[in-house]
């Protein structure tokens, strides 16, 4: 709807200076800013080395959180008083920029971006654009020198046409028969214009991409008869004419490569593609030369989409015609032919009459582009041209009242904006929309989408297939939404993230060699005909298992002027690509129609065959139904796809199909959501049933709560997943109901739950049957900490750790931050308690809640957690990052999809985690996860408020470098505060621009696993360990009685002990201030360091904090690290652990 003139304002874009630029959006191949800042990338070559300043810190942790919390204040305090004192300035210059923007754009910040963007992207002339217009005048000073032929017959025509010129005339299939009546002939062009985007200055600079210029050969009416536009008259004549041209040119202009091609991927449309035989920067442009006809060369009432044009001989006539199918491809490829300068004349009184639509789709090509969304039929058959004439027409009319949909005062992000509602909220398929086109009733056939331009007679949307159209609709929908986020600026999702690799873009995808197609095709129309089939198949057959399956075919490729046309129909794989509802994707039993719907019965066994069966079921009924194996080392998916392409395509295409998007299944165990993590789950219901059930305990219960990534199904190892046993206990917090008889004292608080967990566990023993409790210390000399946990082990192998959490510490800490008389390392132990409690016992359990309620909405977010965190550990990072930041960066994924929607497969939703941490700039962003919906803008606010504050105070970033916060957590650095370092993120960074990189080189041919090998020639040291003690065992003779090694795996001793472990948790305790060590935990076989900077040699002085030793240099004696000794040192400390001990450097 137009908004009053009154309240809309125009925005006047300045012209760009005339010069040769090579700035441009990001290109085809790249995922990247249009402006990558080179500072990021330095920064990312410096977080590749240790710095003196990563390994040499020494901070004052409570003086540093007073400092943040006080500059939080303040932030807080100085806007309050620059929104009072400067009330009317504020309020002036709040009002200036409200007129400015006026709702024209999202906000300022956007307009700065989008005003930036289009800066960049807006053609400008150069040097390649000179060579290209010379190229053009050659080209058309040629065409017009090009002489006449006279009438031939077809067969004559063609003969003359291969021996005199070696020009193959590009006729689509079917081919002409040799015995037609008409003859084929030259004259010269009506006119030659360039048309399309170039003389609109509407094509987006990239000097990586070529240039692309289409010139329009108007051929003369009067080569045409009336009845031409029936059975591929106009197509045959139309490439003869081609023919020629290319023979014409082909002699006299030797600079130029001449090659036939189907423009827009269509088999009807073949156009002469030019190309300069220097490959050069000024030479990096394309010509397209297109034949056409004159407007009314044929009656727009003869080429309706209801009409047919492709007729058998004995129907030529039109009462005959009427019952035979419609042709809406065939006729509206020759109307798209007859209104080339029309639609240029249309886009550019667009551009005149309106200031916003030459941005407008500017803006609208990036988005398609970034989302590989083109007007070739490959590409879903809208693109930049389809876009600009849409928005053209929207401008004009509209279907109904005729009244404009858009208005011509809209900014350029308004027209775009709206352009996108328009395709998403109108159903052009169910509803086609008839644009001045009164009394005219045209309907749509098989789903295709109709956007019928009446003057022109013209079905815009006519090369889209009802996947395309269906997929078009759901990139818009997810786009406003996106847009409509107020909290983020979604502006990079919008326009500048790519989004078209299939292995993010999809959940699934399955290639199919078209040779192992079974049907034959003879006729162009038989390709579309048989994708349709496809389409409609796979739609079927998965039903509700997925939310939308697109078809991708092949590329068609340029052929030689003396070659025959290539069998497309042949060559290269058909993609099948689908996007799943995680809810349905892995069903094992469908039901089909019940057994008294005799017709929807027979057609189900009719689609299915051998495959349908009839089941009775417990609620009586009796359905046909489909049965697919749970426990198959085929995925039921693959089960289903196999079987579609077996019963109704062949058994070669079963054979052939390689499917793409699951491989990542098979590293990790049990990877098919949440079971794996049940039993776990039930074991802790009687953990708190057993609890609550105890009647001695001097207090009453408030709650029990889980505080593990095991209870929150996030584990990369399912709890007895390989062992009788849990290796590693899960972390409970108990909270007893308030009481004035806890004491008022922090040691005391701690003494007392000793005795409270003492009582638990004698009660545990005497009331539950194989029940094995031990009390174990922790935090040992730091006493307002917590002291003691107790570990809960069931005769099932289930395991718990239980710590009583009393709210009052938090106060009586506070309490002595706040003092005045508390001595500075009072203070410093009294920040680290506070820090302490509120992890483990407020924000630890709050995270496991959210994460299990995460887990049960989006079923494939436990893989994708336990995934990205096996990543993390293969690349020895799991040391560095706790397991929380891990699961929200996964959680991020979900929650802010963007540019794409919510994934249903988790190797798509863990490629997109690591696209986005290659890209995430964790010196200048906080992360901000929303937990469950309930993120608002306060906490956005007061999150960034905090990340700000923490910049300001350690610029350095010594002590936080990621700031990590969530909707129940906006302090940012509770998982992040000292770890990990500035060295650790930035190796983080370039392993996932790596694993990105190779994303999107292999797409498709992509190996899974290679993601996860890690260079270890880029560590200055690596400790290989012995295999026998990295997978949570201990080492087992292989001589040893089975029962004995059974008893050894339940040994309640070897709860929470891994050797590997300890002997890492040994080193850095040893060797942590001279170096750094990368470890992937338990069940990693390499422990890798790096020597920090603080060990570069020195001036040589006594106690020294590593091995040294002393080397004359000059006159001088300097002290360099003994490496030799300390790696040696390493792995006697290590004995039979260490398998050998590798030195790079």
């Amino acid at each position: 709807m137009a908004v009053p003139s009154s309240k809309r304002r125009k925005l006047s874009h300045s012209p760009s200076p005339v010069a040769d630029d090579d700035a441009s959006i990001a290109s085809g191949n790249q995922v990247e800013d249009i402006e990558e800042d080179d500072m990021s990338q330095d920064d990312d070559a410096e977080d590749a080395d240790v710095g003196a300043d990563d390994m040499d810190e020494d901070e004052d942790e409570s003086e540093e959180e007073e400092e943040v919390q006080e500059k939080v204040v303040k932030a807080k305090d100085n806007k309050a008083q620059k929104a009072k004192s400067n009330k009317s300035q504020a309020s002036s210059l709040e009002a200036s920029s409200a007129a400015y923007t006026g709702g024209t754009f999202k906000s300022n910040m956007f307009k700065l971006q989008v005003d930036q963007m289009l800066q960049n992207i807006r053609p400008r002339q150069g040097k390649r654009e000179a060579t290209a217009a010379e190229a053009l005048h050659k080209l058309k000073k040629q065409m017009d020198a090009i002489p006449n032929r006279e009438p031939l017959p077809l067969l004559e025509a063609e003969r003359d046409m291969i021996k005199k010129s070696k020009v193959a005339i590009p006729f689509p299939e079917p081919r002409p028969a040799h015995d037609v009546k008409y003859k084929l002939a030259y004259e010269k062009p009506q006119n030659i214009n360039v048309v399309g985007s170039f003389p609109l200055k509407l094509s987006l600079r990239d000097r990586q991409a070529p240039l692309s210029i289409d010139m329009l050969v108007t051929m003369p009416k009067s080569l045409f008869q009336e009845k031409d536009y029936l059975n591929h008259r106009y197509f045959y004549k139309r490439a003869f004419y081609l023919a020629c041209i290319a023979a014409g040119l082909k002699s006299s202009l030797k600079d130029f490569v001449f090659q036939f091609v189907n423009f827009r991927n269509n088999p009807l449309h073949p156009v002469l593609l030019v190309q300069p035989k220097e490959s050069t920067s000024e030479n990096n442009w394309r010509i397209n030369i297109i034949p056409g006809i004159p407007e009314g060369t044929f009656s727009n009432s003869k080429l309706l989409p209801s009409k047919n044009c492709v007729r058998p001989a004995q129907s030529g006539d039109d009462d005959q015609a009427q019952d035979l199918p419609a042709t809406p491809f065939y006729n509206a490829s020759i109307q798209s032919d007859s209104h080339i300068t029309s639609y240029l004349k249309l886009l550019h009184g667009s551009s005149t009459s309106c200031e916003g639509y030459t941005d407008a789709c500017m803006l609208g090509r990036v988005w398609l582009r970034q989302r590989g969304l083109a007007s070739e039929s490959n590409k879903g058959g809208f693109g930049n041209f389809e876009f600009a004439a849409t928005m053209a027409n929207l401008l004009r009319t509209g279907a109904g009242s005729g009244k404009p949909v858009l208005s011509s005062g809209y900014s350029s992000y308004q027209l775009f904006k709206a352009t996108l509602q328009y395709l998403a909220v109108k159903d052009l398929a169910k509803e086609p929309a008839l644009l001045d086109a009164a009394g005219l009733s045209v309907t749509s056939e098989n789903g295709q989408p109709v956007l019928y331009d009446g003057p022109r007679g013209q079905n815009l949307l006519y090369k889209m297939t009802s996947w395309s159209y269906q997929h078009l609709r759901a990139e818009a929908r997810t786009t406003l939404k996106m847009l409509g986020d107020n909290l983020f600026d979604q502006f990079d999702a919008a326009f500048i993230l790519r989004s078209d690799n299939v292995l993010t873009r999809y959940d699934m995808a399955v290639r199919v060699p078209c040779s192992a197609l079974t049907a034959t095709v003879s006729e162009d129309r038989q390709v579309l005909e048989r994708y349709a089939k496809m389409y409609k198949v796979f739609s079927q057959g998965l039903g509700d298992r997925a939310t939308h399956v697109t078809i991708h075919s092949p590329e068609q490729e340029s052929w030689g002027l003396g070659s025959a046309r290539p069998n497309m129909e042949r060559k290269g794989d058909l993609l099948i690509a689908v996007n799943l509802d995680s809810a349905n994707a892995s069903r094992a039993v469908d039901h089909g129609p019940a057994a008294e719907q005799k017709k929807e019965a027979a057609a189900f066994r009719q689609f299915w065959g051998e495959k349908a069966e009839l089941r009775r079921f417990r609620d009586g009924s009796i359905l046909e139904s489909l049965v697919w194996a749970a426990n198959s080392e085929m995925p039921i998916l693959q089960q289903i796809i196999t079987f579609l392409l077996y019963r109704h395509f062949g058994q070669d295409a079963a054979a052939s199909a390689v499917f793409s998007g699951d491989e990542s299944s098979r590293l990790i165990k049990q990877s098919n959501g949440l079971a794996a993590f049940q039993p776990l789950m039930e074991a802790f219901k009687t953990l708190e049933s057993d609890i609550r059930g105890m009647d001695d305990l001097p207090l009453t219960i408030r709650s029990i709560l889980a505080a593990d990534s095991q209870l929150r199904y996030s584990s990369v190892e399912p709890p007895l997943s390989s062992h009788r046993q849990m290796k590693r206990p899960a972390d409970v917090v108990l909270q007893f109901e308030g009481s004035g008889r806890w004491p008022d004292d922090l040691v005391a608080i701690q003494r007392t739950k000793i005795a409270f967990l003492l009582k638990i566990g004698e009660l545990f023993e005497s009331s539950s049957e194989g029940v094995t409790s031990r009390i174990g210390l922790e935090n040992e000399g730091e006493e307002i900490l917590n002291q003691a946990f107790l570990d809960v082990i069931y005769p099932t192998g289930f395991s718990f750790r239980i710590r009583i959490h009393h709210d009052r510490e938090q106060t009586l800490v506070e309490r002595i931050l706040k003092s005045q008389s508390a001595a500075p390392s009072e203070k410093e132990t009294a920040a680290i308690a506070l820090a302490t409690y509120k992890r483990v016992f407020i924000k630890s359990p709050a995270h496991t809640q959210a994460l299990q309620k995460l887990c049960t909405r989006y079923p494939v977010l436990s893989p994708t957690v336990r995934l990205l965190k096996k990543w993390f550990s293969e690349h020895l990072l799991s040391n560095h990052f706790s397991e929380e930041v891990i699961e929200l960066f996964a959680i991020n994924t979900f929650t802010r999809p963007w540019p794409y929607n919510t994934p249903s497969s988790p190797q798509a939703a863990f490629l997109r985690t690591l696209t986005f941490l290659s890209r995430f700039d964790w010196r200048a962003d906080p992360l901000i996860v929303d937990l469950g919906g309930d993120l608002n803008a306060d906490n956005v606010a007061a999150a960034t408020t905090r990340f700000e504050a923490w910049r300001k105070l350690d610029p350095a970033l010594n002590r936080v470098v990621l700031f990590v916060a969530s909707s129940n957590d906006v302090e940012g650095t509770t998982w992040t505060d000292g770890t990990p370092a500035k060295v650790v993120c930035g190796r983080m960074t370039a392993l996932a621009k790596a694993a990105t990189a190779e994303v999107e080189a292999k797409s498709l041919a992509l190996d899974v696993e290679t993601l996860f090998v890690s260079p270890l020639a880029d560590y200055d040291f690596v400790i290989h360990l012995n295999p026998a003690y990295t997978s949570n065992k201990s080492k087992v003779a292989s001589g040893k009685y089975k029962n004995l090694a059974i008893a050894e795996e339940t040994d309640a001793e070897l709860v929470d002990y891994t050797p590997t472990d300890a002997y890492f948790h040994e080193l850095q305790t040893v060797y942590g201030q001279s170096l750094a060590l990368f470890y992937g935990g338990a069940g990693s076989t390499t422990i890798a360091g790096l020597w920090s900077p603080v060990t570069a040699a020195r001036a040589w002085k006594v106690n020294l904090s590593y091995s040294t030793v002393p080397v004359k240099k000059g006159e001088e004696v300097i002290a360099e690290l003994n490496k030799s000794a300390v790696l040696a040192e390493m792995a006697r400390l290590g004995g039979e652990l260490v398998k050998k001990v590798e030195a790079n450097r």
